[in-house]
């Protein structure tokens, strides 16, 4: 595998799909091109795609989930957390749907949104601990919209 020059690490790559049209999506396109252009460029780059209105789709957070009560749900929630730990790239598509992101993506969130995890709060409000990734959202919109058309 080719390290991080900086690092000294194999570089890691998390691939994150939430659209529910498949191959119709736009945002499932935007994520395959940018992670072929992050091959590309580092041919032995290690990508882990998750795709969450699919194969890799997540229950909503509710109490169970927050108490850990049940223990394959548990076990799915620490795997999607050593996934995004993991990375140091994460390429997110997010498409848009009634003015907002898909409940596959905000179940995601909330299972890497762990204060003691991924950020702490502090008295100047919550803090990362997550740092040193790089986030790149591939954001797609329906419809036909003309510049400056309001509606």
């Amino acid at each position: 595998m080719r390290r991080s020059e900086q690092t000294g690490h194999t570089v890691k790559l998390l691939h994150i799909d939430s659209s529910i049209l498949d191959g119709n999506s736009a945002s499932r396109a935007l994520t395959a091109g940018i992670v072929a252009r992050w091959r590309r460029a580092m041919p032995e780059l290690q990508v882990l795609h998750r795709d969450l209105a699919g194969t890799h789709a997540l229950s909503h957070l509710d109490g169970a989930s927050l108490a850990k009560s049940d223990a394959a749900e548990a076990a799915r929630c620490a795997r999607v957390m050593e996934d995004f730990l993991a990375a140091d790239v994460v390429v997110i598509g997010a498409p848009m749907y009634n003015f907002g992101i898909p409940s596959q993506l905000k179940a995601w969130i909330d299972r890497i949104a762990v204060a003691g995890k991924t950020f702490r709060y502090t008295a100047d409000g919550p803090v990362g601990l997550a740092g040193g990734k790089r986030v790149i959202l591939a954001i797609a919109q329906g419809g036909v919209h003309a510049l400056g058309d309001a509606s």
